[in-house]
């Protein structure tokens, strides 16, 4: 039974971190499931799911992978963080049904997220995926939210357009669907 692992992985910026970790990866028999990965203020940021056979020890990933970033420059050498989880099936359920993405703009202001994410904690919506950007003074946030645990659109929308006044934020919230349909090109 292949054993899985989530890992962190956060350097300096450059050219060619994705794959030396997937190669790392792949020489030592491992399946990737998931990554995500973006860079911040001049620091690469990964976050990758990947299973690997039961013989390939968790000590084993985590050197090997930090001694691949330490080989091309120690100035560029790896942070990595690595936690065994248990295998999860993929829901085969309806979740896409549930699936909404909220956009959130308005003026640069401290706490932000915090608001937007406790209102969601409080209405009881799972954010999924979280994306940011700062651009002048207008803060923008784009959110893939879990919606499968809300009791009815109408009250939620109610309830965001109160917050919207309140906070000042201009938000939108759509389907996921339709949010894809309406930004392909």
């Amino acid at each position: 039974m292949p054993r899985q692992f989530i890992i962190s992985v956060m350097a300096k910026d450059r050219p060619g971190i994705v794959a030396d970790v997937t190669s790392v990866i792949s020489e030592m028999n491992g399946n990737l499931a998931d990554l995500s990965q973006t860079t911040l203020c001049g620091y690469f940021t990964m976050i990758l799911v990947a299973s690997f056979p039961d013989d390939v020890p968790q000590q084993k990933i985590k050197d090997s992978l930090s001694q691949k970033g330490a080989a091309s420059n120690p100035e560029f050498s790896f942070e990595i963080g690595i936690k065994e989880s248990r295998i999860l099936k993929r829901e085969q359920s309806s979740a896409g049904e549930s699936m909404y993405i909220l956009t959130a703009e308005g003026e640069d202001q401290v706490g932000l997220v915090a608001k937007v994410s406790s209102f969601c904690k409080k209405s009881g919506i799972n954010i999924l995926d979280l994306s940011t950007k700062l651009h002048e003074d207008k803060y923008t946030m784009i959110l893939l939210l879990d919606m499968s645990s809300v009791k009815t659109m109408k009250e939620v929308r109610k309830a965001l357009e109160e917050f919207s006044n309140k906070t000042g934020l201009v938000i939108e919230l759509q389907h996921r669907d339709i949010f894809v349909a309406t930004n392909e090109i």
